[in-house]
């Protein structure tokens, strides 16, 4: 998972997810080699750790103590859940699961950038009104007439949002019309 933070970008890991990849490769030797093409490792992986404690580490310092701790309180845990993972694939070999695919899921960083963009475009809005004060909460209730006026015009009108006026909104006093 990666977040970006003021200082820089920053990673953390499951590392329960590494001693499960070990033990999955341990216990595949067991396998003769046409059963191993059939099993989808990722599903009998998906299948024991979420059987499993995560043990997350953000630092190298972190990730080793997490692999000893992990080693040490776990391993019979993670023996088993890998172990009944084969089983449960095993039963139902011809399931057809799309798999996910890894994709550039927004950031917190991303989800900061489209909230100030959406702050700097209300306050701009904002600026339009008689009484310069807007919100997201009024914007619905405030631009839903003029979309509704401007859809009852003409179609063929080219200069379709030249003039428009309101009197449904209480935001505008009396008989306003805004002008580009």
């Amino acid at each position: 998972m990666k977040i970006g933070a003021q200082e820089g970008n920053w990673v953390n890991r499951n590392v329960m997810e590494i001693l499960v990849k070990e033990e999955i490769d341990r216990q595949i030797r067991r396998y003769p080699s046409n059963v191993v093409k059939k099993i989808n490792l990722l599903e009998v992986a998906t299948y024991a750790l979420n059987r499993l404690p995560a043990l997350y580490a953000s630092s190298q310092q972190g990730f080793n103590k997490q692999k000893l701790k992990g080693r040490a309180e776990h391993s019979v845990e993670i023996t088993q859940a890998v172990r009944r993972g084969f089983a449960a694939v095993q039963q139902d070999l011809l399931r057809y699961s799309v798999p996910l695919i890894e994709s550039t899921e927004p950031s917190i960083n991303d989800d900061t950038k489209d909230i100030e963009e959406a702050r700097k475009a209300l306050q701009e809005l904002a600026k339009y009104l008689p009484n310069g004060e807007f919100s997201w909460s009024k914007i619905v209730k405030l631009i839903k007439p003029y979309l509704a006026q401007a859809n009852l015009k003409d179609a063929s009108s080219t200069r379709r949002f030249d003039k428009i006026t309101c009197n449904s909104s209480s935001e505008w006093v009396g008989n306003s019309s805004y002008r580009k």
